[in-house]
Formats: structure tokens, C-alpha cells, sequence
């Protein structure tokens, strides 16, 4: 059986402080989140591990240390409102989530949204919003488009 608090210390400490992620506020929210619920229960056991993983829809769900990498770029100071192209699992919006005032996500797959959208709902997330749609079409959408609470 795996402590995931344990693991997501040993994350925490050797794959992203110990690779030059200083922020303070990035490497608690990385502390603070259950990556582990963002995975498929099959993978639970790697999800502190140092590589991406694989999720629905043929996509997957970011290596530790570049969440925290891109994260940190963003030097967000907790009053910001950010646009996250992309919300796969959610784990990224859960991060973000705790580091800016509002995290507006789009996700192309409707499944992987509603899924994305139920975890941060059970995790007490009220400052994410997840649209479907494309991202890369901007304003103009050809997927049913819907926001998500």
C-alpha cells in the first residue's frame, strides 16, 4: 500500500526543489495536491513518479517537475486570473487553483472535462472554471461548447 503523503513529499522534495523550483507558494500547492486522484486507480501507485502518465482520451498527465516548472514561470502572486489550454486531468487547474484568484480551463474532450471538473468539485476547487471547446480555434468553436461548475 503506498502513503501517498509520503510519496508526495519525496515529489515534492527531490524532483522539483531539488531541481531549482524555489517558489515557496508553487511547492506547497504541489504538497498540498492529490495527484494521485488524477490518475487512473491502475497508475495511483506512480503517481509521484518523475514521468508523464497516460490518462483517457490518448492524452496524458504531466511529468511532476514540469507542472512545477511552468507553474513557477508564471510568478503568480494569488490575484491573477489564468487561462489553462488544455485541462486533461485537472491536476494542473488544482495547482493553479491554489496559487491565483480564478483558473478558466478549456478542454477539447468532453469526458476528460466532466472528469476533471468532478475531481476538483470533490477536492472543494470553487475557483476553477472548465469550458468544453477548442483551444485552438479561440472565440470560434465547432465543439458543443458548455462551462462546467
Amino acid at each position: 500500500m503506498v502513503n501517498f503523503r509520503k510519496a508526495r513529499e519525496r515529489m515534492v522534495e527531490t524532483q522539483i526543489a531539488a531541481r531549482g523550483i524555489h517558489d515557496e507558494r508553487v511547492l506547497d500547492a504541489m504538497q498540498k495536491v492529490p495527484r494521485h486522484l488524477f490518475v487512473d486507480e491502475a497508475l495511483r501507485d506512480q503517481a509521484y513518479s518523475d514521468h508523464p502518465l497516460p490518462i483517457a482520451e490518448n492524452q496524458t498527465i504531466s511529468q511532476p517537475y514540469i507542472v512545477g516548472l511552468m507553474t513557477e514561470s508564471l510568478e503568480l502572486e494569488g490575484t491573477e486570473k489564468v487561462l489553462e489550454i488544455g485541462t486533461g486531468s485537472g491536476y494542473q487547474s488544482a495547482v493553479l487553483a491554489e496559487l491565483a484568484d480564478r483558473v478558466f480551463s478549456i478542454e477539447r474532450h468532453p469526458d476528460l472535462a466532466y472528469h476533471a471538473n468532478s475531481i476538483l468539485r470533490k477536492l472543494g476547487y470553487k475557483n476553477v472554471i472548465i469550458r468544453v471547446g477548442d483551444g485552438s480555434l479561440g472565440g470560434r468553436t465547432t465543439l458543443p461548447s458548455m462551462v462546467l461548475s
